[in-house]
């Protein structure tokens, strides 16, 4: 028995608006998540440049000296970035390698040592600067100068090493060897039996010791939030343009 071409067009048209309306609907949610992720990476754009502005605020200003600094860091003032006059002496026997770490695109080590600072002042520990990797023994590290008695340096206030991804667990390195991938302040200052000063520093005086310290110099790095931006104002913009002309110009000029 055929069915009538009233009970064919209500139910075809049934069937075509739930469509219609669900299309609708994931068309609607793409444009907004998209428009929503390209307004987030110009909010982190903005907010890399305000970090770089005030980086480069810091680094134009003198260099503290080492009980200045000391004085300002228990207060909570913010002087990442600032330069300091350090005075102390090395912790030689608790220098750690961090590794894989890059300097002028080759791979090494970090080499990091705690100074103990004048008067019982605590322990801050410095990121000394860059050394290549014996590639034909990889569990040998290279013999790195540390004066012994006092000494005065010119370092730069910053946080701790960047974190690496670890395949195993972190802990596992933890106190086994010089050699580290990573490296938790909490867990090394209970380690070595000091208290560490948060944060750490960045030493910047010319190349001595056997190590490098032709540091990356962190830039506003905006341009690629700008083109990611970018991509996901252009998806929103494609993603709007096909709705309307399948959804709405071809609609309204089909053949009834």
């Amino acid at each position: 028995m055929k069915r009538s071409r009233a009970w064919q067009d209500r139910h075809g048209n049934r069937g075509f608006n739930k469509r219609f309306v669900l299309i609708t609907v994931v068309a609607l949610l793409g444009v907004l998540s998209t428009l929503s992720l390209g307004r987030w990476q110009l909010g982190r754009a903005a907010q890399k440049e305000q970090l770089h502005e005030a980086m480069l605020r810091q680094g134009a200003m003198p260099p503290l000296n080492w009980q200045d600094w000391w004085q300002a860091s228990r207060t909570g003032e913010d002087l990442n970035y600032r330069r300091v006059m350090l005075r102390g002496q090395w912790l030689a026997q608790h220098t750690i390698y961090l590794d894989n770490r890059q300097m002028n695109g080759h791979p090494g080590f970090f080499v990091l040592t705690p100074l103990s600072l004048p008067g019982n002042r605590g322990v801050v520990l410095v990121q000394r600067g860059w050394v290549p990797r014996n590639f034909q023994d990889r569990a040998r590290v290279p013999d790195v100068q540390t004066p012994s008695g006092e000494v005065t340096l010119l370092a730069r206030v910053a946080p701790p090493p960047a974190r690496l991804l670890e395949l195993g667990p972190a802990a596992a390195a933890e106190g086994s060897s010089r050699i580290r991938q990573n490296l938790d302040l909490n867990a090394f200052s209970e380690e070595i039996g000091m208290r560490l000063q948060a944060g750490s520093m960045v030493q910047i005086d010319a190349s001595s010791d056997g190590l490098q310290r032709d540091w990356f110099e962190p830039g506003a790095g905006t341009e690629k939030h700008y083109g990611y931006a970018f991509q996901w104002f252009g998806l929103s913009a494609l993603m709007a343009t096909l709705y309307v002309w399948f959804q709405i110009v071809r609609r309204k000029f089909r053949p009834i």
